[in-house]
């Protein structure tokens, strides 16, 4: 009797092997440019960033109130203090306050000489020339204190960070005009197969629309990376290998859809073998076992299964992390939980499997997971319904409803 996939797992490697595999094979590429602050949002910091200034630069209110000195606090009951003037933000005021005197301040007002505390204006009586306060009131009270935020010879980000909003504002705090950033990542990518039609075209018998360029689109241009789209590969050695050539020679990393099976007109491995190098090609895992990992001349090498969702699992798991060490990108932190599952699910030992479900919370507040339905790696409806991969460990065997567990959610991953 001929073996199944799941017994035939043994054999294959396991998704920790290749996830290591490839990040050890893989290396950050060279290349900077130097762009005003605006223009670097999703790109990755190629230098440490020291601050040359105090942030904020000096003592400040964090909120609108009366600034007192703590000497005049009072310990119980009740104080009375003479308003002398007003602190404005970038108007700050001028003079010194003497035991008993007050100043009027602002949020973001510099603190006048002789003042250390803050009174919030909410827990004060006031006149037209003075105020009462109460007990309960420490020293230092909402203060903003200089360099509190960043100090001057601080590195306050690290080469390798992905630029978001907060360091566009944090750039701006320290008053850089420029940032050096990495160059984009150059990612040429193709699909292969004589029954793939792009899409606007009519079908014919036996003909499918070719979605794995879509998807590998989406997934690649929301890394911000520079995308070289050479359309349908057909089915033949010469143009596959062709096709390998002129990507090699013009990208960073080259990813194929399709063509990594052991068909007859499957030419991507065999490619890969004969004009680059295969790490190795299948995976114990569902869906997305066979994966074509190598080099070819400089290139990193993707072949990610044809499957649509067979091709946006192993991008995710593994092509996606390999990319981000390839642009210079820090580590990013992925979130893993266990939740309980309300499907039953039906797994077989042999393989880590990722299926796709949704969470969401009960009225209780709890969260749980449910399937999307039919687990097929060619339902692409299944990643669209889905805002999570359930990630089934390769010796699990069928999840009964009410089980726990280990979810990726969407959210950070894509």
């Amino acid at each position: 009797m001929k073996p199944n996939c799941d017994q035939m797992a043994s054999t294959l490697i396991s998704v920790t092997e290749a996830k290591k595999n490839i990040l050890d094979n893989v290396t950050t590429i060279d290349g900077q440019e130097k762009l005003a602050i605006r223009q670097t949002l999703n790109r990755i910091l190629d230098t440490d960033i020291k601050s040359t200034i105090n942030v904020p630069p000096y003592d400040n209110s964090a909120m609108d109130g009366y600034a007192v000195s703590s000497i005049d606090l009072p310990e119980k009951d009740e104080t009375e203090l003479k308003i002398i003037g007003t602190s404005f933000a970038g108007r700050p005021f001028e003079g010194k306050m003497k035991p008993g005197e007050t100043i009027r301040i602002m949020t973001g007002a510099v603190i006048p000489d002789g003042a250390d505390t803050i009174i919030m204006q909410e827990h004060v009586q006031t006149t037209d020339r003075s105020i009462r306060i109460s007990c309960g009131h420490n020293k230092g009270d909402h203060v903003r204190r200089i360099g509190e935020d960043m100090k001057i010879g601080d590195i306050v980000l690290k080469k390798g960070k992905l630029i978001t909003p907060s360091e566009l504002g944090l750039f701006a705090s320290l008053g850089i005009v420029e940032v050096q950033v990495k160059r984009k990542c150059r990612v040429a990518f193709f699909s292969t197969g004589d029954e793939l039609k792009s899409v606007g075209e009519p079908l014919e018998e036996g003909q499918i629309y070719d979605s794995n360029r879509y998807t590998l689109y989406g997934m690649l241009q929301r890394l911000n990376i520079e995308l070289i789209d050479m359309g349908v590969i057909a089915d033949d050695r010469d143009a596959v290998r062709e096709a390998f050539k002129t990507a090699s020679n013009i990208a960073d990393a080259v990813i194929t859809s399709g063509g990594v099976s052991v068909g007859e007109a499957d030419y991507v491995k065999d490619t890969l073998e004969e004009m680059g190098k295969v790490n190795f090609w299948r995976v114990a895992m569902k869906p997305g076992k066979p994966l074509a990992i190598g080099k070819i001349n400089n290139a990193a090498f993707f072949g990610v299964p044809g499957n649509p969702v067979s091709a946006m699992a192993t991008f995710y798991q593994f092509v996606q992390p390999a990319l981000q060490k390839m642009m210079g990108m820090n580590e990013r932190f992925k979130l893993n939980i266990k939740v309980p599952c309300m499907t039953p699910l039906r797994k077989r030992p042999g393989r880590l499997e990722y299926q796709r479900g949704i969470l969401s919370y009960t009225d209780n507040g709890e969260m749980i997971v449910n399937s999307t339905g039919v687990q097929g790696s060619h339902i692409l409806t299944s990643m669209s319904l889905a805002n999570c991969f359930i990630i089934l460990p390769a010796e699990n065997e069928n999840v009964s409803s009410g089980d726990l567990v280990e979810v990726q959610p969407f959210d950070g991953l894509i």
